[in-house]
C-alpha cells in the first residue's frame, strides 16, 4: 500500500500544472477515493487537497521569484482563474503577495514533497476482530460539531453535558445489539477530514427498536466492520488508536475503509481519567 501511495505522490508531482482528479489518483493507488483521502490524511497530517494546493503554490512561488513569466501566466498555469484569486492563495500560504515577493525577493514558505516509508517499531500490537453485520439503526440525540484531531472536543463535551440523564437511561434500555449500551457515533464527515470541518455526532444506542419521540434514527446498511479495542487515558488513547489504525493496521491488512459511520463505545474507569474503548469502523476487503 505504501508503494502505491508513493506512486500517487509522483503522479501528483508530474501534474501540478494540470487538473488533478482524485478519482484518477485513487486508480493509481489501486483503492477507493474514500479510502485514499482518509489514508492520506492520517499518514500526512493534512488533507490530500491541502497537500496538492501547497505543492502547487510552492512550485509557483519559485517561478514568481525567477521573474521569467508574468504573474498572470503563472496563475493560469497553476489553475487560478484570475490574478486576484492567485494573489489571495499565494498570500495565505506565503504571507506576502506575489507582486511584492517578486519585487523584494521575499522569503517564501515551501511544502516539501512527501514520501511515505514504513517504520518498524514492534513494541505494540493491535487487538481487533472482523464482524459482518446485517443492517441496523442508531437511535439517539444528534448534533453538528467540528472535527478535532487531538485533545478534548468542547462542542461534543457541551452537547453531552446538556443531555438529560433520564433520557440517556431510557435510550440505554433500547440497546439490543453490539456494541451494547450508549455509544458515540460520527457520520457525514467531510471527505478531507480536515480539522474544523463538521460532522454529525450522535449519543445513542444500536437497536432494532423504533426511534422514540424527540430522538433521531440513523439507518446503517449491512456490511463488514473492523472492531478495535484499547484501554488508556481518555480521550488520547482513542485518538491515538484512530491514528494507528490508518497508519499501521490498514497498510498491513487486506482491508480498506468504506463510507459509513464510526461507532465508539467507551467505559470510563472509576478515576475518570482512563477508559476502555471499542471502536467500530466500516471496512471492505481490498480487491485482489
Amino acid at each position: 500500500m505504501l508503494e502505491r501511495l508513493n506512486q500517487t505522490l509522483e503522479h501528483i508531482e508530474q501534474r501540478l500544472d494540470q487538473s488533478i482528479d482524485v478519482v484518477g489518483l485513487a486508480r493509481v493507488a489501486a483503492t477507493s477515493e474514500y479510502h485514499l483521502r482518509r489514508m492520506f490524511s492520517a499518514l500526512a497530517g493534512m488533507p490530500l487537497s491541502e497537500y496538492i494546493r501547497r505543492r502547487r503554490l510552492t512550485v509557483a512561488g519559485a517561478e514568481v521569484l525567477s521573474g521569467r513569466e508574468s504573474l498572470l501566466e503563472i496563475a493560469v498555469r497553476y489553475g487560478y482563474g484570475s490574478g486576484e484569486a492567485f494573489a489571495r492563495a499565494f498570500r495565505a500560504m506565503h504571507g506576502v503577495g506575489p507582486g511584492e515577493a517578486r519585487r523584494t525577493g521575499a522569503a517564501l514558505v515551501s511544502q516539501p514533497r512527501l514520501s511515505f516509508r514504513l517504520t518498524v517499531e514492534g513494541n505494540s500490537s493491535m487487538r481487533y476482530r472482523i464482524v459482518d453485520r446485517p443492517e441496523f439503526s442508531v437511535v439517539g440525540l444528534k448534533a453538528r460539531v467540528p472535527l478535532v484531531h487531538a485533545g478534548p472536543n468542547q462542542a461534543i463535551i457541551d452537547f453531552v453535558r446538556g443531555i438529560d440523564r433520564q433520557v440517556l437511561g431510557r435510550l440505554e434500555k433500547l440497546s439490543d445489539q453490539e456494541p451494547q449500551g450508549i455509544v458515540a457515533v460520527c457520520d457525514d464527515l467531510d471527505p478531507s477530514r480536515a480539522e474544523g470541518t463538521e460532522l454529525d455526532y450522535y449519543q445513542g444506542v444500536v437497536t432494532s427498536a423504533a426511534a422514540p419521540e424527540g430522538t433521531t434514527a440513523l439507518a446503517v446498511p449491512a456490511g463488514c466492520w473492523a472492531v478495535f479495542t484499547v484501554s488508556g487515558p481518555a480521550p488520547r488513547a482513542v485518538q491515538e488508536l484512530w491514528r494507528d489504525v490508518f497508519t499501521q493496521w490498514f497498510p498491513s491488512n487486506p482491508y480498506r475503509s468504506r463510507p459509513g459511520p464510526e461507532i465508539l463505545r467507551t467505559r470510563p474507569f472509576a478515576d475518570g481519567a482512563q477508559a476502555d474503548a471499542e471502536l467500530w469502523l466500516p471496512v471492505e476487503r481490498e480487491r485482489g
